[in-house]
């Protein structure tokens, strides 16, 4: 279509397709952008808390709909019930690049050498279950891992402290599966001494109580699959 101006006709259709180019120049880096989150994450391991961080500020920033953040809802569930059964001093919520991390002190949830859950952890335990099994996590992985010191054990029913961490392990896992959590989620895995978060000893040697006390604990990691 033209019109007339200062006796000139002038195309009002290419002016309007011109005003639009911006658009075409904003899609090709939106699409470029997405092309190079896509590279980095096919050649690296993705730190799904950070990569779930950096999908909700490019949705905002790109004024997108908010989506759910399943870890983050996860971890606010898991600590609201934490605070609720008052069991900070024994339970321990935290994130890693895999997902969030519960942590279970040893010394509350099993006797010294033994691997039987103590009655008095199983309210908890059976809390975090209920909480694994919500719909929006049915697709999250559960991994328990065993931690234990330094201190070498030697029984009849566990020679070394890979078969006690195994055990515990294997303990929580059973458990969760008796509350209800679908099976091949879950697997367990015995550490013994050798992932301590603390030194087991001092420069001399000497055994340190006190960290040996924080190295013996059971870990629960909760790894959501990737497929935002």
């Amino acid at each position: 279509m033209f019109h007339q101006k200062d006796g000139k006709f002038t195309s009002r259709r290419r002016n309007d397709e011109g005003a639009e180019d911006w658009m075409i120049t904003y899609g090709d880096m939106v699409t470029l952008l997405l092309a190079f989150f896509v590279l980095l994450a096919s050649i690296s391991k993705v730190d799904l808390v950070l990569f779930e961080q950096v999908q909700a500020g490019l949705a905002e920033g790109l004024g997108a709909e908010a989506r759910e953040r399943p870890i983050e809802t996860l971890k606010k569930e898991l600590a609201d019930t934490i605070e609720t059964m008052q069991v900070e001093d024994v339970v321990g919520l935290g994130e890693d690049s895999r997902g969030i991390t519960i942590e279970f002190a040893s010394t509350a949830f099993f006797a010294p050498g033994s691997a039987e859950l103590n009655p008095a952890a199983l309210p908890i335990l059976t809390r975090v279950a209920a909480t694994l099994m919500g719909e929006r996590y049915v697709g999250f992985q559960i991994e328990v891992q065993g931690h234990t010191d330094d201190t070498p054990i030697s029984t009849e029913k566990y020679p070394s402290n890979w078969e006690l961490s195994s055990a515990r392990a294997s303990s929580v896992v059973r458990f969760f599966a008796d509350q209800g959590i679908y099976t091949p989620r879950m697997s367990a895995i015995g550490l013994a001494d050798v992932a301590p978060k603390v030194p087991n000893r001092d420069p001399f040697g000497e055994p340190l109580p006190n960290n040996q006390e924080i190295n013996r604990r059971v870990v629960v990691r909760v790894s959501p699959a990737l497929t935002y």
